[in-house]
């Protein structure tokens, strides 16, 4: 993101925002220097050197009218800008993209209307987009700096936040409700091109059976991806990217062995993570999910991560 983005008018909302902004850094700027000037002032004109008796001054009711109705009228003003620019936000066009939100730790899904899913949000120039934000474990905040949009993804409530991406280019993407150990790393891209491109990248992907969509809700609703991370990053446990058919090195009561991840194997680990431990990695901080999934649950998880290359 640089200097352009940020003051460029990159979605329709950096207007209002931005003008609600310059409104009430000003007013307060104003009383800051004002306010700061009449103590200094105060503090030299009634020194005791100056002022060696003390002055008796008499209440007044016009000062009392006064700072009493400008600080009114200022917060209305305040309010005003903010609350032109708040509505706006809130007035979804009807012939907005729908694009769903899923936010987990530590990571964001774009999903879109015809089933392909992101890491990244693609998004169409000059097209009203709506965001339907969910989360499926704590509170995250999904926050898009150069479009002067942010808005909470919270667990089981439905939440939105909509935009038209203005100009082309990328656009940070963070999530500014601390949401755990790796908060600092949800970050993603909001690419936004030219609408034929847009079109041909959305075009562009192989369904995915249901069964492996299964695999993948189930890994997030169990909080498996809080320790195992879906691109190869290391985590409180191995990372799942690659992990299927790869050679691992694990221990066996504290002998090292080689093991081929198969479909056997990837079972056997959720049953059993304690059984064979990879190598480099605690012992007993996974427990069996024998009790919390069934069979074809574990199945499905199985299929999701032979689909992790």
């Amino acid at each position: 993101m640089n200097f352009l983005q940020i003051f460029s008018g990159a979605s329709n909302m950096v207007e209002g925002v931005d003008r609600s902004f310059v409104v009430i850094f000003g007013i307060s700027l104003f009383f800051l220097i004002g306010i700061t000037g009449v103590m200094v002032y105060f503090i030299i004109r009634y020194d005791k050197k100056r002022n060696p008796k003390a002055t008796q001054i008499e209440g007044s009711n016009t000062l009392e009218i006064v700072w009493t109705v400008v600080p009114l009228v200022l917060v209305m003003v305040m309010f005003y800008y903010g609350y032109r620019g708040y509505a706006k936000m809130r007035e979804v066009p009807d012939d907005a993209m729908n694009i769903k939100v899923i936010a987990y730790m530590w990571d964001w899904d774009f999903e879109y209307e015809n089933g392909k899913v992101s890491k990244d949000l693609y998004l169409p120039i000059d097209k009203p987009i709506k965001l339907n934000l969910t989360s499926i474990d704590v509170v995250h905040s999904l926050y898009i700096p150069s479009f002067r949009v942010k808005e909470d993804a919270v667990p089981r409530k439905d939440n939105y936040l909509w935009f038209i991406p203005q100009m082309e280019g990328e656009y940070e993407v963070l999530c500014t409700e601390y949401c755990g150990l790796r908060h600092s790393f949800m970050g993603a891209k909001a690419i936004v091109m030219k609408q034929d491109n847009f079109n041909i990248w959305l075009a562009d992907f192989t369904p995915v059976d249901s069964g492996t969509i299964k695999g993948l809700e189930i890994l997030r609703a169990n909080a498996c991806i809080g320790c195992h991370s879906l691109d190869g990053s290391k985590l409180v446990g191995p990372s799942f990217q690659g992990l299927f058919g790869a050679s691992r090195t694990v221990l066996v009561d504290g002998v090292e062995k080689s093991v081929i991840a198969d479909e056997k194997y990837l079972i056997h680990s959720i049953k059993e993570p304690n059984a064979e431990v990879v190598k480099g990695y605690p012992a007993n901080v996974m427990q069996s999910y024998t009790k919390l999934l069934t069979d074809e649950q574990i199945t499905d998880v199985a299929n999701y991560l032979k689909t992790l290359k």
